[in-house]
């Protein structure tokens, strides 16, 4: 900072103001229609004159027919994202070991062969997906939407951890282990994952948020509303020709909340999971 002149610090400065204001724009609009009464939601105004917190009771107490099952539907979302999370976590991390560690004859191929799958879009998927999960009779099950988010998350989380095991995880440690009598599981849970703890929050965080926030696969795969998640449920208010926007921007505030939270404690884990393994040691 005391190389920086002061014209290119209060340059910096006001880039960074403009992108805190235009990052918060949207949800500051999120809270000022959730607080608008009925006949101030489309009245140009910089806050309601009326400000109530109406709908945020509605909510609470799922007091309006769009929200009747809000709990269950939040519980579906939890349950969903979180199941997804410790699936992508184990699969990735127990590929990345034996690719990284044992070091398999095949194990390049199937590392870069798992994350050429992304070249397909997940839309031209659904509606294979949709044929299997129905063959399997998993249709409006949450099963049906782990799966399928598994494994789109797993290549990814794969990949990551192979390439973190390789430059940030000495192989002299397994060969220490391995000559005081340690097995290929005892290494893999007592070495491997523990200095594996930063790239697996930030692969898990990544994990969780993509299957807290999958809406294509949700709709298409979830159809009853007890077990449909938020994200689908949320988009069934614009089913209507009067839509309550004032109710729906405070679901969404409600459904937008332990992301938020989960992504602030576990941020430092974030950034350093994601750029650890990126330069060799």
């Amino acid at each position: 900072m005391r190389s920086r002149s002061p014209g290119r610090t209060v340059g910096l400065v006001a880039v960074a103001v403009v992108l805190l204001c235009w990052t918060l724009l949207p949800v500051y609009h999120m809270l000022m229609m959730a607080v608008s009464p009925d006949d101030e939601v489309f009245r140009p105004h910089l806050w309601p004159a009326h400000p109530t917190g109406e709908q945020f009771v509605s909510v609470l107490t799922q007091g309006d027919s769009f929200i009747e099952h809000f709990w269950r539907q939040l519980f579906n979302s939890m349950y969903v994202a979180v199941v997804t999370t410790l699936l992508v976590l184990v699969i990735g991390s127990l590929a990345s070991f034996t690719i990284a560690r044992l070091r398999p004859r095949w194990g390049n191929a199937l590392s870069n062969g798992a994350l050429a799958t992304y070249v397909i879009p997940t839309s031209f998927l659904a509606i294979p997906l949709y044929r299997v999960m129905a063959t399997y009779s998993l249709l409006d099950s949450a099963w049906s939407l782990i799966l399928s988010m598994t494994a789109f998350a797993s290549p990814y989380a794969m990949w990551v951890f192979t390439q973190y095991a390789r430059s940030g995880i000495p192989t002299e440690l397994d060969e220490s282990a391995r000559v005081d009598g340690a097995s290929s599981w005892q290494i893999y849970l007592r070495i491997y994952l523990p200095l594996m703890r930063p790239v697996l929050v930030a692969v898990g965080t990544y994990a969780l948020l993509a299957a807290w926030n999958e809406y294509l696969l949700a709709f298409l795969l979830l159809n009853s509303e007890q077990n449909m998640t938020l994200p689908v449920a949320l988009g069934s208010f614009l089913n209507t020709d009067q839509v309550p926007w004032n109710l729906l921007m405070a679901t969404s505030l409600f459904y937008a909340l332990p992301p938020a939270v989960i992504y602030y404690v576990f941020r430092k884990n974030v950034s350093t999971g994601l750029t650890a393994g990126g330069v060799k040691t």
